[in-house]
């Protein structure tokens, strides 16, 4: 396997805190790192330059790893010098930032950052289908202007493990393959997607420490500690000739998270006192006030459920990804002497992964196989299970449903769905509910989650702690990047300073200027099957009017040369009528289609396509007039 892991070369030093109390600096600093280089530069020199461990971001080259601090003095060294017309040309330098999915809906998050010559891309996420893309089973971003520009592309950086940051990643790596960097649970979870496609010997990834940093071109991008439903997610600050960007990733402030360190926040502070040009900040919860409760709060829910129904059997249902969550039904189950079965096969895949890497933490003898289920009482048994989200193939659907091989859900059950239900999944989840509600079992939904998304004073803490030039609100449908831009000017950020972006938009800044001007081709591919792109709009919509009103199929046969009429035409009808008992209608319409056949061959009309459109148009009027309805007409011609 090609995954290589980096070490820290230089810790977190009071030396540069020192130096940074005894040279004051504005709130706001524009070219940030060249005002920091000197102090920075002269404490470098007097210091021992440590070895370093290198990163490969090709083939050819070979660039350092390192810490956010010795980083900052590189940067600090180099800026020294006399400003001169280098400094000049330094200073009008621009970065573009193009949003390639994830601003018009929550998923399919993907952002090209492009400078000179070099492109680094944030995320690359799937979304799963609207009600409307009948057949679709996933949908991946449109990376037409990154295969145009593949030349430039120098890797993906990843903040996170969710569907919606690396779900498209094999799909778009086998057009665009450049390294992957991430931290450890994420390319865990990335290695898993790469293994099922066969890609693991052809694609690098490269394991990232929070506080590290890797050079991409004339890009360096930082990994910073957040915190969100699963572990290992990043805050990204990304260093260009034009300035700071810092993109949050999907985050929230938990000061008490059940796995790990609380939320860099003195980073985040230490890199407002430099300067940033753009705040690209999550806004899936803006709209909501308040803070967002820490994940343990959950964990005593667990606790008092467990301790209500100890003579019950209890399943629980959440986000396969949450290993946090998964983290405190098993100790909930632990504390009270019960077995744990994990059902689903993507809930499989993600505990596994996150116990071989150490990010869970199961007792011995407390996980058991979904076959020994029937060797315990009820009672003394866990079921975690994907199904939250009312998903129709999914373990929980498939147990409420009777059609789950080797679970039945009893009366007496304890069902707790631990998440809220994505917009536009109320109505699966409510079926769920139901149906599970009239197998007896108890439902329990009520205070069993938490958001791993930041709300509003949250989101204000990021402000006062940045102080950027520009926010850019991203992650979340128009209403949420809207609550976001107002929080933004509540916190002193100009009206003008403020962008909404749109998918495709191309918006090039530096301190001076941010103006969006260009737009490249953004938008979703669908994924049917093993087919890529090979289902668009138009085949859509025929499904859509197959699914609402049905087809007719015409069938008659010609000779070849005299045009004349050897069979049919016969009427064959799907989806739009039950034709034994619609006999009349069928008759009606086998006359129609008779009368136009005769007149085409009366008028000695030889051009199939036009006796087809003849036999469609006369149908169609015909059933319109009679039924209202506008089933799919699909004349075919044998020619013998």
């Amino acid at each position: 396997m090609k995954t290589e892991q980096t070490e820290k070369t230089e810790g977190f030093g009071g030396a540069e805190r020192t130096e940074k109390k005894r040279i004051p600096r504005p709130r706001k600093v524009s070219r940030g790192p060249r005002q920091a280089g000197q102090a920075h530069g002269r404490q470098e020199a007097r210091q021992p330059q440590r070895k370093q461990e290198l990163i490969k971001t090709d083939g050819s080259r070979q660039l350092p790893a390192v810490s956010a601090q010795a980083a900052d003095k590189k940067v600090g060294a180099k800026r020294t010098a006399p400003r001169g017309k280098k400094e000049e040309n330094t200073s009008q330098a621009k970065v573009k930032i193009i949003p390639l999915g994830g601003l018009e809906q929550i998923g399919m998050n993907i952002t090209a950052f492009e400078c000179e010559d070099s492109i680094v891309i944030v995320d690359c996420g799937l979304a799963f289908p609207s009600d409307d893309m009948l057949g679709i089973d996933l949908v991946i971003p449109d990376v037409t202007y990154l295969e145009q520009n593949i030349d430039k592309v120098k890797g993906f950086v990843i903040t996170h493990g969710h569907e919606d940051h690396i779900g498209a990643l094999p799909y778009i790596l086998k057009k665009i393959n450049v390294p992957v960097y991430g931290t450890k649970l994420t390319i865990g979870l990335i290695d898993n997607k790469l293994k099922e496609h066969g890609m693991l010997k052809t694609v690098k990834r490269k394991v990232m420490k929070h506080g590290q940093s890797v050079n991409l071109g004339c890009f360096r991008v930082e990994f910073i500690k957040t915190n969100h439903s699963i572990a290992d997610a990043s805050a990204l600050a990304i260093f260009s000739p034009a300035g700071i960007i810092l993109h949050t990733g999907d985050f929230k402030i938990d000061y008490t998270p059940v796995f790990g360190d609380p939320i860099d926040l003195q980073r985040l502070a230490e890199l407002g006192k430099k300067g940033v040009l753009a705040l690209m900040c999550d806004s899936t919860n803006a709209v909501r006030p308040g803070f967002t409760m820490s994940e343990r709060t959950v964990g005593r829910t667990f606790d008092s459920i467990f301790a209500e129904h100890t003579t019950r059997r209890i399943i629980v249902a959440t986000f396969a990804s949450n290993v946090d969550r998964v983290q405190q039904i098993i100790n909930s189950a632990y504390k009270y002497n019960r077995k744990v079965v994990i059902e689903g096969r993507s809930m499989v895949n993600v505990i596994t992964t996150a116990s071989e890497l150490g990010y869970i933490n199961i007792p011995e003898g407390t996980l058991i196989d979904i076959e020994q289920l029937k060797n315990y009482p009820e009672e003394q048994t866990v079921l975690i299970t994907t199904g939250s989200q009312g998903e129709s193939m999914a373990a929980l659907s498939r147990m409420a449903s009777s059609l789950h091989k080797k679970v039945s859900i009893m009366p007496g059950d304890v069902v707790i769905l631990s998440s809220n239900p994505i917009p536009g999944n109320e109505k699966a989840v409510s079926k769920v509910i139901n149906e599970l509600s009239m197998k007896g079992a108890e439902v329990i939904f009520q205070d069993t989650h938490v958001s791993g998304h930041a709300c509003q004073e949250e989101i204000k803490l990021i402000y006062s702690l940045v102080h950027p030039t520009y926010a850019i609100p991203v992650h979340g449908e128009y209403r949420h990047r809207m609550a976001q831009a107002g929080v933004a000017e509540a916190m002193g950020i100009p009206q003008e300073n403020i962008v909404i972006l749109n998918s495709g938009d191309v918006l090039e800044l530096n301190e001076e200027t941010c103006n969006v001007v260009d737009h490249v081709p953004a938008g979703g591919i669908l994924v049917d099957g093993l087919g890529v792109g090979d289902v668009g709009n138009i085949v859509l919509r025929d499904r859509q009017n197959l699914a609402q009103n049905g087809i007719i199929v015409v069938v008659l046969t010609l000779e070849k040369h005299s045009n004349q009429l050897l069979a049919g035409p016969d009427i064959v009808s799907r989806g739009f009528v039950y034709v034994r008992e619609s006999e009349d209608l069928m008759e009606e319409a086998q006359t129609v289609v008779d009368e136009a056949v005769a007149d085409c061959l009366n008028h000695h009309i030889a051009d199939w396509g036009k006796i087809k459109t003849i036999i469609k148009d006369s149908l169609s009027d015909f059933l319109w007039r009679r039924m209202k309805r506008s089933p799919m007409i699909l004349p075919i011609i044998m020619e013998v």
